[in-house]
């Protein structure tokens, strides 16, 4: 039997709507459905990138505690409302929206004045209500991209102006996670596990991109710690129909064991690929071009090489 933990698959993802879905891993090793789920549900809930209101003045208003003439909702009740948009960010600055309205009625998300770094993805939220004919509401907002939560001691030196009212933001766009642990066999294998991770995301990102965002992440923080030390896994576990399992190491296709010494490489591209302990085609296929260009020693001449090289057999 063997003593090497085997690693998961992507069993399935179910979609239950645009901005949730539930992701099936199997099979994992006896206990790993904890493991992952409970690593995996912290880093979506805590790490992923967004983009949250941190500020916004009003003009006429010094502070928070008041009210705007013409609207029926204090500055308190404006404040949540606006904490409650959510945006798209495509860049790393701060944005700064704006909203002229004039007259009565409902001004919504959907009123703001973006620019083209900004999208808001609800745009149905309610700012405010205007109940007088003769009013006109303005107001500036600073969005900004970050990870977690920021809160409202910390937003201090954002402050560009003495009325601007600065609010704690919440950035991560993951509203929920919830896992379960189900039991699952393969072959005669019948202590492994199975783990289901239902992701619910505002929209700003899909549960998809989350989920492997999370998985990066966890992945990066560990390689950093395992420093040079490597531990062999198992094959993947799979069941063919009649149950039998599949995936062992006599059916790695032999191609994919040929060393990188017989590739004639050259010399320096050969040695920085061993020393950064890349030894088969398996172990370089399974790299990005960003993670082959992050290798120690590995330089642009060296990826184009082994581009070539790998279209050259077809890989």
């Amino acid at each position: 039997m063997s003593k090497l933990i085997h690693t998961p698959a992507l069993a399935g993802i179910t979609d239950h709507n645009p901005t949730s879905a539930t992701f099936a891993i199997e099979p994992l090793h006896p206990g790993y459905g904890m493991t992952l789920g409970n690593s995996l549900r912290r880093v979506l809930l805590s790490s992923i990138a967004g983009a949250a209101v941190t500020g916004f003045r009003i003009n006429g208003i010094s502070h928070e505690f008041t009210t705007v003439k013409g609207v029926k909702e204090d500055v308190v009740a404006i404040m949540l409302n606006l904490k409650n948009i959510r945006f798209k960010v495509f860049s790393d600055e701060p944005q700064t929206i704006t909203l002229n309205k004039k007259g009565k009625g409902v001004i919504k998300a959907k009123d703001l004045q973006l620019n083209a770094d900004t999208e808001v993805v609800n745009p149905d939220q309610i700012i405010c209500t205007v109940d007088d004919e003769k009013a006109t509401v303005s107001i500036e907002l600073t969005v900004e991209t970050g990870r977690g939560y920021r809160p409202l001691d910390e937003q201090g030196s954002g402050r560009k102006v003495s009325d601007m009212i600065m609010l704690d933001a919440l950035y991560t766009p993951v509203l929920r996670v919830r896992y379960k642990v189900e039991n699952t066999r393969v072959g005669q294998m019948t202590d492994l596990d199975r783990l289901l991770i239902t992701v619910d995301t505002d929209g700003s990102i899909t549960p998809r991109d989350a989920f492997e965002e999370a998985a990066a992440i966890l992945v990066n923080q560990y390689t950093a710690l395992a420093g040079q030390t490597r531990v062999e896994a198992a094959p993947q576990l799979s069941a063919d129909g009649t149950g039998e399992l599949i995936g062992g190491e006599g059916e790695e296709p032999a191609e994919l064991m040929t060393s990188i010494e017989d590739l004639n490489l050259s010399a320096r591209t050969t040695n920085a690929l061993v020393n950064n302990d890349i030894h088969t085609i398996k172990d370089l296929i399974s790299l990005s071009e960003a993670e082959l260009r992050d290798l120690k020693g590995f330089g642009n001449k060296a990826l184009d090489e082994v581009k070539e090289k790998m279209a050259e057999l077809e890989l």
